[in-house]
């Protein structure tokens, strides 16, 4: 088997009890049978203090279950609509090929796997002080904390292969600053550090009603073999989102800089491919469909996925709904699809106001 056969991506839910409680019956459902590289948490804590206090007893209770081989970890303050609090867990499957490594930074857990196609790591939970500070210094804290964890194991910066970026109440503003805006100004900088010669990371930006800043990747990768390798993925539907115009850009800090991504980035394992796609919303060349509701801007969103996975199959989904109201239509229109896979539904801001839906997902061909 290769890497595509191997990592598994696995959504587990719980019923409504104490935090504690949920957090246990969560962990008591994962499979024995394969390795933990990364567990993800999405909740709904009610203030910042509960965050940082639920985020401390996760990190407890990981490290008891979990000992000396403890996965990377986060904890999203995103209410999830199909269950009081959900995790996605993505496990690997390894052979007498693989060598798999835990470690730490500064209390963050991440784990490497190295294997006959390269080196691959999974990491998590990087934030600043989500109590004391603004958008902006979590913004550049994060990111430091993300490049020693790459400069210490010999990855460089153009090797992350796909990021997620969660942002508190994304669209808001401090003063004139708005908070995406500030955190893609801190994301251009620390990129600047190097050439992006074969195409940003897939990545998601998306709101957080709580939490601050926090950052995780996935599948940073340093391939050893011809036959390995990871390539950018244009929508000939849209415009890329690291070449959109001032237009359609806001303010922080007397600065626009572009949201460095790309719309999905594939790895490839000899005639096997996985595919991580980017959050995706109803935007044809660089402008929102507007004044359209739900099911077509749904319709558009999916469209758009069809265009950057081909022929590949779709193997996990996380929906993103602006309005909280708008869950069963959102669930019935997905259904139609019959795709019979993992998706999750999060209450969540999206990255443009006018954006009622973002779509993100896995796929393998």
């Amino acid at each position: 088997m290769n890497y595509c056969e191997k990592i598994h991506y696995t959504i587990l839910s719980t019923k409504r009890a104490e935090f504690a409680v949920m957090v246990d019956d969560l962990l008591s459902q994962l499979p024995q049978n394969e390795v933990i590289m990364r567990l993800a948490f999405f909740g709904t804590p009610g203030t910042n203090e509960e965050y940082v206090a639920r985020r401390v007893l996760l990190r407890e209770k990981i490290r008891r279950y979990y000992g000396d081989c403890e996965p990377a970890l986060s904890y999203v303050s995103q209410p999830p609509l199909n269950a009081p609090l959900l995790m996605e867990v993505h496990s690997y499957v390894p052979d007498a090929q693989d060598r798999i490594t835990f470690r730490h930074y500064q209390g963050v857990p991440y784990v490497l796997l190295e294997n006959a196609s390269g080196r691959f790591l999974f990491a998590g939970g990087f934030q600043g002080d989500v109590l004391h500070f603004g958008i902006e210094p979590q913004s550049v804290e994060a990111f430091r904390l993300l490049g020693d964890v790459l400069r210490r194991e010999g990855f460089p910066l153009n090797s992350i292969i796909r990021q997620w970026n969660y942002i508190e109440r994304i669209t808001a503003f401090d003063g004139q600053d708005q908070h995406y805006q500030a955190f893609n100004n801190a994301r251009s900088d620390f990129y600047s550090k190097t050439e992006w010669t074969n195409g940003y990371p897939a990545a998601t930006g998306i709101g957080a009603n709580l939490g601050g800043i926090l950052i995780d990747v996935d599948g940073a990768a340093v391939f050893t073999t011809p036959d390995a390798f990871a390539t950018p993925i244009d929508n000939k539907l849209q415009v890329a989102a690291h070449a959109y115009s001032e237009q359609v850009l806001e303010v922080a800090r007397q600065k626009k800089t572009t949201p460095k991504f790309e719309r999905a980035k594939s790895m490839t394992f000899q005639d096997r491919k996985l595919i991580y796609i980017s959050g995706t919303a109803a935007i044809r060349g660089e402008e929102s469909l507007t004044g359209v509701g739900l099911e077509r801007q749904l319709r558009i969103t999916m469209e758009n996925i069809a265009e950057l996975i081909a022929d590949a199959k779709l193997v996990k989904l996380r929906v993103y709904l602006k309005n909280k109201s708008d869950y069963e239509e959102a669930e019935r229109l997905m259904n139609t699809y019959g795709l019979n896979i993992p998706i999750s539904y999060m209450w969540a801001d999206v990255c443009r106001d006018e954006l009622l839906i973002e779509i993100e997902g896995i796929a393998i061909r």
